[in-house]
C-alpha cells in the first residue's frame, strides 16, 4: 500500500489513460467511503490500410464498480470495409476483483460474432501492471466446443514529451487443440505487433496518432489461412484516435 500511495501519483498524472491507474487518487483517500467509479476508454479507433485493402478497428473498454469490485465489458473488432463484414468481432463482459496492488484477477464470458462462426467462451485470467510499468491483459479462455486457449496482451507508455507519447504493443495467441470452423490450429496461433505515436490534445483525454501494426499467422492456422487464399501476415499504415471518458 506504501508503493501505492507515494509512488503512483506523478504515475497516474501521466498514464491517466490507463483504466488501472484510475483508481490511484481513490486509494489515496482511504478515510473516505468507497466511491463508485466508472470510465470508458477507446483505446484505439483507427483506419488500417495494408496491400491496397481499408478496414476499420477498434479496442475498447469500459467499467462500473468499487476500487475492490468491477464489472468490465471490452470489445475488439476488426470491420473489412470492402467485405461490408466483420473479420473480427469480439466481446467479453467480466467481473473482476482487486487481488495485489497492481493486479486484479478476473472472470467471465467472451463471445465472438464476427461473419461465418460464432464461439462462446468461458474466460479467467489477470489485469495490471507488471514490472518497469507494462499493462498487461493475460487470459485463458475455454469454448463452448472445449477447445480451450491462452492469450497475452501488453503494452507500454513511452513518454517522449508531455504529449508525445509512443505506445509499442504486443498480442500472442496460442491455441490447445485445433478449431478448424475458426480457423485456428493448435500452438502459436498468431500475433500482433503495433508501434503507435499519438499526441494527447485535451487534458490526455482525446489523443490522435498514426503508427504501424504488423500481424502474422503460425503453424495450423497459418495453413488455414493459406487453403482460404488468405496472407499468412500483413502490414498495415494506420490512423487513429485514442478517448477516454
Amino acid at each position: 500500500m506504501n508503493r501505492v500511495m507515494k509512488g503512483l501519483e506523478p504515475r497516474c498524472e501521466l498514464r491517466q489513460r490507463s483504466l488501472f491507474l484510475w483508481r490511484c487518487r481513490e486509494r489515496q483517500q482511504a478515510q473516505e467511503p468507497p466511491a463508485l467509479l466508472y470510465g470508458v476508454e477507446i483505446e484505439e479507433l483507427e483506419y488500417r490500410l495494408a496491400n491496397g485493402d481499408g478496414l476499420v478497428a477498434w479496442d475498447a473498454d469500459a467499467f462500473v464498480g468499487s476500487d475492490i469490485w468491477k464489472a468490465r465489458w471490452q470489445s475488439e473488432a476488426e470491420y473489412e470495409i470492402d467485405a461490408r463484414a466483420f473479420e473480427r468481432l469480439e466481446n467479453q463482459f467480466v467481473v473482476q476483483r482487486l487481488a495485489t496492488d497492481f493486479f486484479d484477477v478476473k472472470a467471465g464470458v467472451r463471445f465472438d460474432t464476427p461473419e461465418g462462426e460464432n464461439r462462446s467462451y468461458a474466460v479467467v485470467g489477470l489485469h495490471g501492471l507488471a514490472q518497469q510499468w507494462f499493462e498487461v491483459d493475460a487470459d485463458l479462455f475455454l469454448s463452448e466446443k472445449g477447445d480451450a486457449s491462452a492469450r497475452l496482451d501488453a503494452e507500454y507508455e513511452l513518454l517522449i514529451t508531455n504529449r508525445w507519447i509512443l505506445i509499442p504493443s504486443a498480442e500472442i495467441n496460442v491455441a490447445f487443440s485445433d478449431d478448424e470452423a475458426m480457423g485456428v490450429g493448435s500452438g502459436l496461433s498468431s500475433t500482433e505487433l503495433g508501434m503507435r505515436l499519438s499526441y494527447d490534445l485535451v487534458d490526455r483525454l482525446i489523443s490522435p496518432y498514426v503508427g504501424v501494426s504488423y500481424e502474422r499467422a503460425f503453424g495450423r492456422t497459418a495453413d488455414f489461412k493459406r487453403s482460404g487464399g488468405e496472407d499468412v501476415d500483413e502490414v498495415a499504415a494506420v490512423i487513429g484516435l485514442r478517448m477516454l471518458f
